[in-house]
């Protein structure tokens, strides 16, 4: 895409059990050939070490706060949530000096996860940009992989397929990990894109080594695309420095196609490989 080479062609068809299983395995390099009954057992077994372990590597620490803290984090992966819904969640604050004792945790807490590669924040993308104090400056939460947030709820793919707001949410998780690796390893980085007035998103933006940049929309099914096209030349219309391309990745597809009209590029997250 970034060279403008990819043609149209036909992709593996994709269902939604191979994408749910996706996730739930998540990309640990020995759960890649685990039998799908036993995929959850590695990001579950993370987590409790986590809890047992890891997060009183330098003092010790509530083990109750800390999972609550990782299923709120787990609730609200891909999204901007600030730290006071994430306080919300782990306790009710009855007065000032409890509010500030419960924001120095949840600080220390989240270092903690920042520090053992368990969360990684994705920063805000704002420039050149025609009103840049429209745009957003808070970071996207993540877990590193989708099936460590899919195990602090304990999620099956049965309950993916029958949820596909969560399906949303984390299949976006999944795009963003593997989108992460690839621009790392191209020297580049991974942000997201919120206008705080309008409300427009664009998630994620790739920008290269050189200062390119990409602009993606993502989204699980086919029936979306055309909202993401919009969405994808609102930005596009909005900024000076204009992106090298504009993609909509989609999980539920099997097209590999460039818009005629737009130029933008359709593209199933099964095709997207080193």
């Amino acid at each position: 895409m970034l060279n403008g080479t990819l043609t149209n062609q036909l992709n593996d068809k994709v269902t939604l059990d191979k994408l749910a299983n996706l996730i739930i395995r998540g990309g640990w390099p020995s759960n890649i050939k685990t039998t799908e009954d036993k995929i959850n057992i590695i990001p579950k077994s993370n987590i409790e070490e986590i809890l047992d372990k890891d997060m009183n590597d330098d003092k010790k620490r509530d083990k109750n706060k800390m999972r609550m803290l990782l299923k709120s984090l787990a609730r609200n992966e891909t999204t901007i949530a600030n730290k006071n819904t994430l306080l919300k969640d782990i306790e009710e604050i009855a007065n000032e000096k409890e509010m500030i004792e419960s924001r120095i945790t949840i600080d220390d807490y989240l270092d903690v996860l920042t520090r053992l590669h368990i969360i990684e924040n994705q920063e805000a993308y704002n420039e050149n940009y025609r009103s840049p104090e429209r745009v957003g400056k808070s970071a996207k939460r993540h877990f590193t992989d989708p099936s460590l947030a899919c195990a602090c709820l304990d999620l099956t793919k049965e309950k993916l397929i029958n949820d596909l707001k969560t399906f949303g949410f984390m299949f976006e998780s999944l795009v963003e990990r593997d989108l992460r690796i690839y621009i790392e390893y191209l020297g580049g980085n991974l942000y997201h894109f919120r206008d705080s007035v309008t409300g427009v998103e664009v998630d994620p933006i790739l920008e290269f080594a050189d200062g390119e940049y990409a602009a993606i929309e993502v989204k699980l099914g086919f029936h979306q695309v055309n909202e993401a096209k919009k969405s994808l030349m609102n930005f596009y219309n909005n900024m000076i420095k204009k992106p090298k391309f504009m993609c909509v990745i989609v999980g539920y597809t099997d097209v590999i196609a460039k818009d005629p009209e737009t130029g933008i590029y359709i593209v199933p997250i099964t095709a997207l490989k080193p």
